[in-house]
């Protein structure tokens, strides 16, 4: 465990902003001593470093709280593109650097812009924000999840996984039998009374999402047996091409 202060130095986050990011419920300590002292873990010190990554994509405290306590966040899928920005910035860096020798060398006659356009990491930061927010998906999302208790959230990821041990029971039949295409009705139904309004073309992408790797994967894979996520995906594809 960790004081406030020994995770300021560590990290370089103030402690007035630790002691707000509490506040917002955006980093709770994992435990507080018999004097109120805050305390936190590693698990408390791997979250910090995401709401510092998507602090990196200029999105506002309370969306990254929202996000991060999502049953649809992806730490695998949000950190791949941290490491795309992050590199697209370094490039657009040494591309400043580069010219500003340029100009010391030739002089202030030396006339090129294309250092300075930076469109390419402002149309990928748009596109990774439109990934976790800014759509009318999340703000459909953002209303559903605003009198739901930590509890009823905790209750749904466990009826979303219930779902998919559903599915892992029928991995031995075709992924376009009448069973499983139920199966996918029924996912469907869930996410859109529970999130979002979950379109065929959206329900496709989930699927894609699921059996792409990562922490959904693994879940998934866990809840209904190794290939749930894959037959998942193949299934949602035979309900969806199948209309």
């Amino acid at each position: 465990m960790m004081t406030v202060k020994e995770v300021s130095k560590l990290t370089g986050v103030s402690v007035r902003a630790l002691r707000y990011y509490d506040k917002l419920g955006l980093l709770v300590p994992a435990t507080r001593t018999e004097s109120g002292y805050r305390l936190y873990d590693d698990a408390s010190l791997e979250r910090l470093q995401q709401v510092l990554l998507f602090r990196e994509l200029e999105f506002p405290l309370k969306d990254i709280a929202a996000i991060l306590d999502s049953p649809c966040f992806d730490r695998k899928r949000a950190l791949e593109q941290q490491i795309t920005l992050l590199t697209m910035k370094k490039e657009h860096i040494e591309n400043l650097i580069t010219l500003a020798q340029g100009i010391k060398l030739r002089g202030v006659n030396y006339m090129d812009f294309k250092a300075f356009d930076a469109k390419k990491i402002d149309e990928y930061t748009k596109q990774a924000k439109e990934t976790w927010g800014g759509s009318p998906l999340w703000t459909e999302f953002e209303e559903k999840a605003k009198s739901r208790t930590k509890k009823d959230d905790e209750d749904l990821a466990a009826q979303c996984m219930d779902i998919f041990t559903g599915f892992g029971s029928l991995k031995d039949l075709p992924p376009d039998d009448p069973k499983v295409t139920a199966q996918v009705k029924t996912l469907q139904s869930f996410i859109t009374a529970n999130f979002y309004k979950c379109t065929d073309k959206i329900l496709l992408s989930l699927g894609k999402m699921y059996a792409g790797g990562g922490e959904f994967t693994e879940n998934i894979d866990n809840a209904g047996g190794e290939g749930t996520a894959n037959f998942t995906l193949r299934a949602i594809e035979c309900a969806v091409n199948g209309k």
